[in-house]
C-alpha cells in the first residue's frame, strides 16, 4: 500500500509541475500589459515603464516563473497588481464561498444522481427508466448558465422566493448568517448541479446494469436472494468504482463552472475573481488560481486512486 500511495504522490508532482508550465506560458502569451491597464490608455510611457519596472514585469519570463514558483512552495504567492493586497488572501476569502457553493451542488447532483440512476436501473426497460433517461438526457443538454436564468425569472422575479444575486455573507455581523447564506446559494448550486447530476445518474445505471448481468449475481439470486437484497449488498458496492471516477472529474468541473454561475448570480467567489483579474490584466492573480483548481483536480483524482484501493483492493496491487 505504501509504494501505491508513493506512486501516486510522484505522479501528482510531476503532473503540477506540467500545469504550472502550461499556466505559466499560455497567460504569457496573452496580450496586454497590467501596467498599462492600471493606468489607463492615456498614460504616459515613461510611467507604463516604471510601473512595470516595479510590478517586475520587465524580467525575463523564466526568471519571473522560478520567482512564482519559488513563492508557491514557501506559501508566497505574490500581491495583486489590481487590488494591491496578498493573492492567497484574495484566494482565501472567495473559497469561503466557492468551496460551500460546490460541495452543495455536489451533494444535490449525487442524492438526485445516485437515486435515479438505481431506479432506472432496476427498471429496466420499463417506464420508470425511459422516463429517468429522457430527463437525464434533457439535463445533459441545457447549459447551466440559461438555466440559472431560467431559476431567477422563475424563483426570483416571478415567485420571489429566493434573491436574484448577491450573497450576504456566513456571519451575522457581515449582515447574514448560515441560513440566509445557504438560501443564497441554493439556486446557484442547484443550476450547476442539474448537468452533473444527469451525466452521473446515466453512469450510474450503466454500471449498476453492467454488475447486475455478472454471474455472482445470479448465483445470489439462485441462492433465494430478492433482486433488491442482492441490489443492496452486492452490485451497490462493485458498481461504485466507475461511478466514484465520475463524481471526482465533476467535482473539478463544478468549480471551474463556478466562474460562469457566479458571475450570472453576482457571488463574489473564486470565479467571479477570476473574472475581474482577467478584465484588469492581473495575472498574478489568474495564474494562481487557475493553479489552485489545477492543484484541486490532482489533488481529487488522487484521493480517487485511494478509494479504488479501498473498495477493490486488485487496484491496488495492480498499481504497485
Amino acid at each position: 500500500m505504501a509504494l501505491f500511495v508513493l506512486k501516486r504522490l510522484a505522479t501528482l508532482a510531476a503532473t503540477l509541475l506540467a500545469a504550472s508550465c502550461v499556466v505559466f506560458l499560455v497567460l504569457e502569451i496573452l496580450p496586454g500589459n497590467a501596467a498599462q491597464v492600471l493606468l489607463g490608455p492615456d498614460a504616459a510611457p515613461e510611467a507604463v515603464a516604471e510601473l512595470t519596472r516595479q510590478l517586475g514585469l520587465d524580467l525575463p519570463a523564466w526568471q519571473r516563473y522560478l520567482q512564482w514558483m519559488g513563492g508557491l512552495l514557501t506559501g508566497d504567492m505574490g500581491i495583486s497588481h489590481a487590488y494591491g493586497t496578498p493573492v492567497g488572501e484574495l484566494i482565501a476569502e472567495r473559497l469561503a464561498l466557492t468551496i460551500p457553493l460546490a460541495l452543495l451542488a455536489m451533494l444535490l447532483a449525487s442524492a438526485l444522481a445516485l437515486a435515479a440512476g438505481v431506479y432506472a436501473a432496476a427498471r429496466h426497460n420499463r417506464l420508470g427508466d425511459v422516463g429517468v433517461m429522457a430527463l437525464a438526457q434533457l439535463g445533459i443538454a441545457i447549459p447551466n448558465f440559461w438555466f440559472a436564468i431560467l431559476l431567477i425569472l422563475v424563483f426570483s422575479v416571478k415567485l420571489q422566493w429566493f434573491s436574484a444575486g448577491g450573497f450576504p455573507g456566513w456571519t451575522e455581523e457581515a449582515g447574514g448568517g448560515p441560513w440566509p447564506a445557504l438560501q443564497a446559494l441554493l439556486l446557484p448550486a442547484v443550476s450547476l448541479a442539474v448537468v452533473q447530476g444527469a451525466i452521473l445518474a446515466r453512469i450510474t445505471r450503466s454500471a449498476v446494469l453492467d454488475v447486475m448481468r455478472e454471474d455472482f449475481v445470479r448465483t445470489a439470486r439462485a441462492k433465494g436472494l430478492t433482486r433488491r437484497a442482492a441490489l443492496l449488498r452486492h452490485v451497490l458496492r462493485n458498481a461504485m468504482i466507475p461511478v466514484v471516477t465520475v463524481m471526482g472529474l465533476q467535482f473539478a468541473n463544478l468549480l471551474a463552472g463556478t466562474i460562469v454561475v457566479e458571475n450570472v448570480f453576482y457571488l463574489p467567489g473564486l470565479g467571479r475573481l477570476i473574472f475581474q483579474s482577467i478584465a484588469n490584466r492581473d495575472l498574478i492573480v489568474v495564474r494562481n488560481c487557475i493553479m489552485l483548481l489545477a492543484a484541486m483536480v490532482v489533488l481529487v483524482n488522487f484521493v480517487i486512486d485511494l478509494l479504488y484501493a479501498a473498495i477493490d483492493p486488485r487496484v491496488k496491487v495492480a498499481g504497485a
